[in-house]
């Protein structure tokens, strides 16, 4: 697989930009017909969040995210192959000051996103703007892992494992560096609390919510989101101030705030989000805990 990822950064890097994205455009074109079990759950969810939506205007959109999807990773592996220049031209920046304010507060920042646009670009990008580390799952694939590992590390981004890590997350922002955090996965009931996801439970990870109170960091929402052109857009919302405190209520309340604000995007870009993804897998127990118990040991241990 490694050798697999580094013979497609060289051919894609070698081809023109438009024919690299016809050709993630096909690839997205033969997934999304190719894979009918996995489409028909995707339309499924996306009807339940979109209940009022012309099912074929759905349908279309699905497509959409499956294409989208392979230009992404097209787009990424031309910027490890040294494209990135390229790249950079196509990107702009939307509320840059309010990253400027927080980071002025020599607190660190706590970068809220989500699996919505090109999120992968979002990270080299950053990382050439300030230090920027970013917290990810380690692949089944030790090739894949690898692969990704190195090009990430070749661009300047940090790279914490996504369990045992709180200590070097806050000597992360003690250091007033970025802290990356993508919100929008599927966690297990002990890993994770519940909150409301498009008016259905969704297991969420609290970590970033004890993070920002413990660090008194605010969260910055920042999304790299693909606009009609073929450009990307950096769209920078203003900072979400760190909870009161690290009580339950607390750390819900600002999780089920980050929550809403990743919803909105997904309705405003609702084919730039990673529908494929089974966001609603964990359903809360009868005796759910408001806080999970990995996520407390960690806090307690970073203490």
């Amino acid at each position: 697989m490694y050798r697999t990822l580094k013979l497609l950064t060289r051919f894609f890097s070698a081809l023109p930009l438009d024919a690299a994205r016809g050709v993630g455009r096909g690839i997205g074109f033969a997934a999304y017909h190719a894979l009918r079990k996995h489409r028909a759950e995707n339309l499924s969810d996306m009807q339940r969040c979109f209940p009022d939506a012309d099912p074929a205007d759905l349908r279309l959109r699905l497509r959409r995210v499956y294409q989208g999807m392979a230009i992404n990773y097209i787009e990424v592996f031309r910027w490890f192959g040294g494209r990135d220049a390229e790249l950079e031209g196509l990107i702009r920046v939307e509320g840059l000051e309010h990253f400027e304010q927080v980071r002025a507060r020599g607190k660190g920042v706590l970068v809220l996103t989500a699996h919505i646009g090109n999120w992968d670009l979002l990270g080299p990008w950053a990382a050439r703007r300030a230090p920027l580390t970013i917290i990810s799952k380690q692949l089944r694939s030790a090739g894949a892992n690898r692969f990704w590992q190195e090009a990430r590390a070749a661009c300047g981004l940090n790279i914490l494992p996504a369990h045992n890590s709180y200590r070097a997350c806050l000597a992360t922002l003690r250091r007033g560096e970025m802290l990356g955090f993508i919100l929008d996965q599927n966690m297990i009931n002990t890993e994770g609390i519940f909150v409301e996801f498009f008016g259905r439970p969704a297991c969420t990870t609290p970590g970033l919510a004890f993070l920002s109170a413990h660090a008194r960091a605010p969260v910055l929402p920042v999304f790299m989101l693909r606009m009609p052109d073929g450009a990307h857009l950096v769209r920078i919302q203003p900072a979400i101030e760190p909870p009161p405190d690290r009580a339950p209520e607390a750390i819900h309340a600002a999780t089920q705030h980050y929550t809403r604000v990743i919803e909105d995007v997904i309705r405003a870009y609702p084919d730039q989000w990673i529908w494929m993804h089974r966001r609603w897998r964990t359903q809360p127990l009868p005796d759910e805990r408001p806080v999970g118990e990995a996520v407390q040991m960690e806090a307690k241990q970073g203490a």
